[in-house]
This record gives C-alpha cells, sequence and structure tokens, in this order.
C-alpha cells in the first residue's frame, strides 16, 4: 500500500528559496485552488519562493485568472504566449524566468497534489539533481495509460537513464542544471532529455496522484504517440540505428536467399519457379528500404525546421503584481 511521504519532510528547514512553474491550458477553473493549495504548502516549507504561471495560448479565461492572481499575490508572475506552444515549451519558458535555488514543475489541473511537493524537495536534499513525482497509481483510462507508458520507453531510448521510465510532469531540480542548455533555441522541447544535458543525477519517488476534477486532459492518445515519435527523432540516433540494423537483416536474409537458389540449382538442376516468390522478396526489400528512407525523411525534416532558427516559444505579455508588461 501506498504511503505518502509528504510528512517526512515536514521537518525540513525553511531557509530553502523555491520557484514553481505551471503550464496553463485552459486552465481558468483549476488555478485558483491550485494557486491556494501552493500558498499553504510553500509558506511551510520555503523562505522565499515564487509561483509562475504559463499561459499557453489558452482558449478560455485563464490569463484573466492569472492577471486577477498577481494581483493579489506579489509571489505570483504570469506568462502570456503569443500561441499554444506544447506543454514542454511552455515550461522551458517559464524555467528561464526562474530565479531561485530549487524549481519544481507540475501540472495545472491538480492531479499533481502540492502537499508532496516537501517530498521531493526532501529528496533533492540527499544530493540528487532532479527529482520525479511517480505517480503511485495513475487516474487514466486504458489507452491514455497505455499511450503513456509508450511514450516513456521512447524516453528512455532518448535520455539514456534508467529513470526514464519513472518521468512524469511532476518533477524538482537544481535551478542551475537549466545552465547545460540555456543556448537551446530548437522548436522541439523535451525538458526530460534536455535535463540529461546537465546532470545524471536522476530519482524518483512515489506520489499520490489525484484523479482530474475540472475539465478534461489535453493530451489524447494520438498526440502520447506523436510526442514520442518527436522525441525519438529530435533527440535521439536510435531510429537511425534501427534503420541501419533493418538493412544489415535484410541483406544477410537476400544473401541467404542467393544461397538457397544456388543450392538448389546445383541440387536439382533447375532454379526456385514461380513469380510469387520473386515478387514476394522485391516487396520484401522495397519496404525495407522505404522503411530506412522514412526515417532519413524525418531526420532530415529535423534539421530543416533546425536551420530555420523557429523560436521554441514567443511572449505576448508578462505581468507581476497586476502590472502586465
Amino acid at each position: 500500500m501506498y504511503t505518502s511521504p509528504t510528512y517526512a519532510a515536514k521537518n525540513m528547514e525553511k531557509s530553502l528559496n523555491c520557484s514553481i512553474v505551471v503550464p496553463v491550458y485552459n486552465g481558468a477553473e483549476c488555478i485558483p485552488a491550485l494557486v491556494e493549495r501552493l500558498y499553504k504548502v510553500l509558506a511551510d516549507v520555503a523562505g522565499k519562493y515564487e509561483v509562475i504561471l504559463v499561459n499557453d495560448g489558452s482558449r478560455d479565461q485563464s490569463w484573466d485568472r492569472i492577471v486577477e492572481l498577481s494581483s493579489q499575490y506579489a509571489w505570483i508572475t504570469g506568462i502570456n504566449l503569443a500561441r499554444n506552444y506544447g506543454q514542454h515549451n511552455a515550461l522551458l519558458s517559464g524555467i528561464r524566468q526562474a530565479q531561485y535555488e530549487f524549481t519544481v514543475t507540475m501540472d495545472d489541473d491538480l492531479q499533481n497534489p502540492p502537499e508532496e511537493i516537501p517530498a521531493l524537495l526532501a529528496k533533492l536534499a540527499e544530493g540528487y539533481d532532479v527529482v520525479y513525482g511517480t505517480p503511485a497509481r495513475e487516474q487514466h483510462g486504458l489507452w491514455r495509460n497505455l499511450a503513456s507508458q509508450t511514450t516513456k520507453i521512447a524516453l528512455q531510448g532518448a535520455m539514456g537513464v534508467e529513470t526514464a521510465r519513472k518521468v512524469s510532469a511532476f518533477r524538482a531540480f537544481r535551478t542551475y542544471v537549466r545552465e547545460a542548455f540555456g543556448g537551446y533555441h530548437g522548436f522541439s522541447v523535451n525538458l526530460d532529455v534536455l535535463l540529461t544535458w546537465g546532470t545524471n543525477r536522476f530519482t524518483s519517488i512515489p506520489v499520490r496522484h489525484d484523479p482530474r476534477r475540472l475539465g478534461s486532459s489535453n493530451y489524447s492518445f494520438n498526440k502520447l504517440v506523436l510526442h514520442g515519435l518527436n522525441m525519438l527523432t529530435g533527440f535521439s540516433t536510435l531510429p537511425l540505428q534501427l534503420a541501419s540494423i533493418t538493412g544489415f537483416v535484410f541483406m544477410f536474409f537476400g544473401i541467404g536467399v542467393l544461397l538457397y537458389v544456388l543450392g538448389r540449382y546445383a541440387m536439382l538442376g533447375y532454379s526456385v519457379p514461380g513469380f510469387p516468390f520473386l515478387a514476394s522478396i522485391i516487396a520484401i526489400f522495397s519496404g525495407a528500404q522505404l522503411f530506412a528512407l522514412g526515417i532519413i525523411g524525418e531526420y532530415l525534416a529535423r534539421m530543416y525546421f533546425q536551420i530555420m532558427y523557429r523560436p521554441p516559444y514567443a511572449l505576448r505579455s508578462k505581468v507581476n503584481h497586476g502590472i502586465e508588461s
């Protein structure tokens, strides 16, 4: 049975300084309650703290709520992106604004309980640079969980660390790690991969994962699978290696077929008869070639977008103390 580690961290010194980064997309109903719960937690464990709410092109009243909250609480900063760029791009924009020693990222839907933040920070104090809050039990449907696990398998290939199978949007890390990707300007962003550029001290702890009570998830099965493919082709050479292995396998298969044909001719005096056999062999090799060309095409597309210097995000406005700039 899962036991929350939150209370084990209650004796932490209140001298730490913490930045909370929350990407917001159509979260107008959720963020007031999130901010209220964050305040109760951070006031107990942090000497200085800030909450950075990044509006990622929401279609509801999220930005209006952020402006209102910023006028009520001096420790809230709002960032309004020019359009929807995606969760990781929004996180990157907020992380670059963080000013305190530790940074915590979480979703806006209250499925990541703010009360678990002290446990993440306590684990960081043991000498780790990145700590993930892995849901003890995910509150998603079957297809969403399946897509999430598929994405994590792809992420493991891109990150190259054992903890990759336990990543989540609920993470805490030492803010200095961002210096490793301070100059990154690619449009395709995956924060978990970028963190591996700065450290290999990863770990995870089980945390509570609450059911979503307001709104609906913005991640569909298709979006998660596409996200996994983007990670593999954007931050890993694994698909190219797979294409090379496929080429070698079919090369040896072709050599085997040739030896079979020659051996049959030598033993029986005639070759393998029939058009279906020849057509099948051609189809197999054509499929392998197209597969390899498709992977190469994906990488060429990544290179094309990279040399366009397409930015990962653009800021429309920023708010602090209720004043927009």
